[in-house]
């Protein structure tokens, strides 16, 4: 392999990564967006916060895969974080607030609202939760590996 070649490498991994992340966000987001437009399940307030932290990494992400832009990860991470804490919330909220019958409502929608429950486990929360902890794997590390045009 040539030394050429092997900093290439990197450059490429870092490509990929990023367009895992911002695929990610667009299936995310768009899984939201089918949820509540289409079937017609009114998202909870913890739901809309997740959302707010969602949203832009689809238009952030996109935007810096397109235009080769591994410096995004510094300013899209805390968004995924942020977003993750709220979906760990949540989901602590689901399995075990609601299960001791201790759970709040946070708006018109209860949190703990089970519109989704696949194979007993997995519901919106977890599904957001997944989406954001994929996204920050993706991301960490990201910005220190330099991309170099040919």
């Amino acid at each position: 392999m040539s030394a050429a070649s092997h900093s290439e490498q990197p450059a490429k991994w870092a490509e990929t990564r990023l367009f895992i992340a911002w695929a990610v966000s667009v299936i995310a987001t768009l899984g939201s967006l089918y949820l509540s437009e289409i079937k017609g399940f009114l998202p909870c307030d913890l739901c809309w916060f997740q959302r707010i932290f969602m949203y832009p990494l689809t238009i952030l992400l996109g935007i810096a895969y397109f235009k080769d832009d591994v410096g995004i990860a510094k300013y899209v991470l805390p968004l995924s974080f942020i977003g993750g804490g709220i979906s760990l919330y949540h989901v602590t909220i689901q399995r075990i607030f609601s299960a001791t019958g201790n759970a709040v409502a946070c708006g018109k929608v209860p949190c703990y609202t089970d519109y989704l429950n696949w194979f007993g486990f997995i519901t919106i929360p977890l599904l957001a939760l997944i989406a954001f902890v994929i996204i920050i794997v993706m991301l960490w590390g990201i910005g220190r590996t330099s991309k170099r045009s040919s």
